[in-house]
């Protein structure tokens, strides 16, 4: 955590993306350090949204998620939410809104509206299911629901009167204090468009008002209020009586709201000025609310910090200094070296180096005999040399060192020389006893080591022989030549068997894929972990029933791509065949037409660098080699759009030039027609209502709602395959009559293969609906604008 809150903090932004991974990755401690590191993500995720995408399903709840986690993750799942991949997030909160942990399932209602405020094109959708939930048997989820559908139609209120008038019924039933109040709030703010609804609303209220909450009572005062100021002739008792009831309530709050209102909108004598703008004060246009999220002011706090956790500067938090208006002198980055100090010694004396231990030990006779070589090196200064090397097997290095002692000591201390020669020698006697021990030991396993080690010790031998040499020159001791050949024999094995490999970082464990785009993928099938996080989700979209169909309608519409005076001659244009592209199945088949009009030869036509989105993916066409003035030649290309319409921009390249272009995909080329019968699509539609359906009314002239005018204008619009209806028998108006006049089509989306159900339902008269159902809501929510006016021009 101390490392991102650096990288967070200093680095530039383009580094900062480096942490992503390390903080995903803590998120499968303990729920204490998800908590943590949740709550920093969340902060992160608000100004920089790219650098935790890629990790979105690393943020998906679990059913055994904590609710303080499950609450964090839905807030980064909404700071995440954009166009590409809300359609997944939506699917995933329709899955938490079924949750049992009604405080998650209230949050996940809460999280819909944000998302329905930020973007746009899923406004309508979100709304959609928000009235579905209304009619849930949880009393709680209609509660929350109602409050989120009050903020929302705050926004665009003229559009929604049925939506009113629906909640306006659910007043017998919901109980939740906050709900009731919400609607009220809505009644009496929208009461000129439900003038007579409004009025029966306020007198049940009126009967209840007693039994109440309060704040429920101070709804019930606005809205007389306002009742009384734009439709007093009905609604004139009643607001009287319910002042009346309010005056002698036991909350001071509710008497004082009565007494404010009784002067402002009763007039009298007493009344002052204000009673003139009592309309105006009381029905002025009320901002819609800013639906923010509770991390957005955490982000003053240093990450990682206590003050960061509970949002309140904590006691010895300290503030990140500003950043100085004039550079530090870069001197002071340098570090400075600081050297060893040096073991004191005595005067005229230079303390020898101690050998380097080895890590695997012979036996503890070794570390005796070390220990026995120095008392003899201070006892025998003469002997000191050789002894030091043959009892310990050390270097040529500490052969000097060891002389070097010898010398001095045998001209300060030669007296005790005679007096301990004799236990010296009897020491010699005893070790020459135990290295020839050891000697033969060290023979049979060599012997036990065999041929395998031959040509492996033959190195060891050699430079064993040269250390052996130089002792026997010193006068040392050369037995212990073999013992260090024996173990270097068995070292090296050990060595072989355990080759060295390069450091091994934490980030280069891959232990975890990240999704390389945002929007949902076509699984065939469910890992076991997912089914039991998410049950009763189903992100497969495969289906039996779904099979691509030829197209009904090919258009020759063609889209310049390089036009010939930017190009310098070379001029294209792309379309788009509507045909299975063969380079792979989740890409849209273009097809580029190149022309050369230009008076020369073009040479070496190609695609340079691509600048894709993330997830798209493009195959190019071959290259060409020349092209002949006049010339034209058409390429075919793929391009998997991951669903969505964004740009594809690119190079198209010649010898001497490069061009930059955009292939922008309207969204009917994103599908492919799949045939089904009327059977199946209705069931299937019935698996993708609420936030999955979208729906316009329609007006036009009756003559333009014939189904092969239907059909055609579909068709040239989007690459939708025609649904047989068992009622095509039938003549139009007997089926108008009963009001059965339906025209259907489906198709898939070409990346992950989700179904888009299309309805045109003909009603009556000139009107008719067009319903749209898919799990990809953003492409539904274009299609429904693309198709609203094609299907309604005469």
């Amino acid at each position: 955590m101390a490392v991102a809150q650096l990288y967070w903090h200093i680095s530039p932004r383009s580094e900062a993306g480096v942490i992503s991974k390390s903080l995903v990755r803590l998120l499968r401690s303990h729920r204490e350090v998800q908590y943590i590191v949740l709550q920093n993500i969340a902060t992160m995720s608000i100004q920089r949204k790219g650098m935790f995408e890629p990790y979105l399903k690393s943020f998906y709840v679990r059913s055994t998620d904590p609710t303080m986690i499950k609450t964090l993750k839905l807030e980064i799942l909404t700071n995440l939410a954009n166009e590409a991949n809300i359609s997944t997030l939506l699917r995933e909160f329709q899955t938490y809104v079924r949750s049992q942990d009604k405080q998650f399932a209230a949050a996940t209602i809460q999280t819909i509206g944000r998302c329905a405020t930020s973007i746009a094109e899923v406004t309508d959708t979100c709304l959609n299911g928000l009235v579905c939930l209304l009619s849930n048997r949880d009393e709680i989820v209609v509660a929350e629901s109602v409050v989120v559908i009050k903020k929302l139609l705050q926004m665009q209120p003229a559009q929604h009167g049925e939506i009113i008038k629906h909640m306006a019924k659910l007043l017998d039933s919901i109980t939740v204090p906050v709900a009731r109040a919400s609607i009220l709030w809505l009644i009496g703010e929208n009461c000129e468009r439900v003038p007579k609804i409004a009025p029966d609303v306020l007198r049940k209220m009126a009967k209840s008002f007693t039994s109440e909450d309060d704040l429920v009572k101070l709804q019930i005062l606005n809205l007389g209020a306002k009742l009384y100021l734009t439709n007093s002739k009905q609604t004139k008792l009643l607001t009287q009586y319910i002042l009346n009831l309010g005056k002698y309530d036991q909350n001071y709050d509710i008497r004082d709201r009565t007494r404010f209102i009784r002067q402002l909108i009763v007039p009298n004598e007493k009344s002052g000025a204000l009673s003139k703008y009592a309309k105006k004060i009381f029905l002025a246009q009320k901002p819609a609310p800013l639906l923010e999220s509770p991390f957005k002011d955490r982000d003053h706090f240093q990450l990682g910090t206590l003050s960061h956790t509970l949002n309140v500067k904590a006691s010895g938090y300290l503030e990140l200094s500003n950043w100085p208006e004039v550079a530090p002198d870069p001197s002071v980055r340098n570090v400075e070296v600081i050297e060893s100090a040096k073991e004191w010694t005595p005067l005229g004396k230079t303390k020898k180096e101690k050998p380097e231990k080895k890590f695997y030990s012979e036996s503890e006779e070794e570390e005796e005999e070390e220990e026995e070589d120095e008392e003899d090196e201070e006892e025998d200064p003469s002997d000191s040399s050789s002894d030091s090397e043959s009892g310990s097997g050390r270097e040529s290095g500490d052969s000097g060192s060891s002389s070097e002692d010898s010398s001095e000591d045998s001209s300060s201390g030669q007296d005790s020389e005679t007096g301990s020669e004799a236990e010296a020698e009897h020491q010699r006697v005893a070790k020459t006893n135990s290295k020839t021990k050891r000697k033969s030991a060290s023979e049979d396993r060599e012997k036990k080591n065999g041929k395998s080690q031959a040509s492996e010790s033959s190195s060891e031998e050699s430079s064993s022989t040269e250390e052996s040499s130089s002792e026997s020159e010193s006068g040392s001791d050369s037995e212990p030549a073999p013992r260090k050949t024996a173990k270097a024999k068995e070292r090296k094995p050990q060595q072989e068997r355990h080759p060295p490999s390069k450091d091994v970082f934490l980030l280069d464990l891959d232990d975890f894929n990240p999704v390389s785009t945002p929007v949902a993928l076509p699984t065939p099938a469910l890992s076991p972990s997912l089914i039991a996080d998410l049950e009763g989700l189903n992100l497969s979209t495969s289906s039996s029933i779904i099979n691509v169909s030829t197209p009904v309608f090919v258009p020759t519409k063609t889209h310049e791509l390089l036009h010939r005076m930017r190009g310098k001659g070379l001029a294209a244009h792309y379309c788009f065949p509507r045909q299975p592209c063969i380079f792979g199945d989740k890409m849209v088949s273009v097809q580029i037409t190149l022309t050369n009009t230009s008076d020369g030869k073009i040479e070496n036509i190609h695609v340079g660098g691509k600048k894709l989105a993330v997830g798209v993916q493009m195959h190019v066409f071959h290259p060409i080699e020349s092209l002949e003035p006049e010339g034209s030649v058409t390429v075919s290309m793929g391009i998997d759009f991951c669903d969505s319409t964004q740009t594809a921009s690119f190079q198209l390249c010649t010898k001497d030039d490069c061009f930059n272009v955009n292939i922008q995909p309207p969204v009917g080329e994103l599908l492919l027609p799949v045939a089904m019968s009327e059977k199946d699509f209705k069931k299937e539609q019935g698996m993708l209502t609420g936030m999955n359906e979208t729906s316009a009314t329609l007006i036009a002239a009756p003559q333009n709602f014939t189904p092969s005018m239907i059909l055609q204008k579909v068709v040239n619009v989007a690459n939708l395959g025609a649904v047989p209806s068992s009622q095509d028998n039938i003549h139009r108006y007997e089926r108008l009559k009963f009001q059965v006049l339906q025209e259907r089509f489906a198709a898939k989306t070409v990346h992950s293969g989700s179904l888009m159900l299309v309805t045109v339902e003909l009603k009556e008269g000139s009107t008719a609906q067009l319903i749209i159902n898919t799990e990809k809501t953003v492409i539904g929510s274009v299609l429904l604008r693309e198709l609203k006016p094609v299907l309604s021009q005469g």
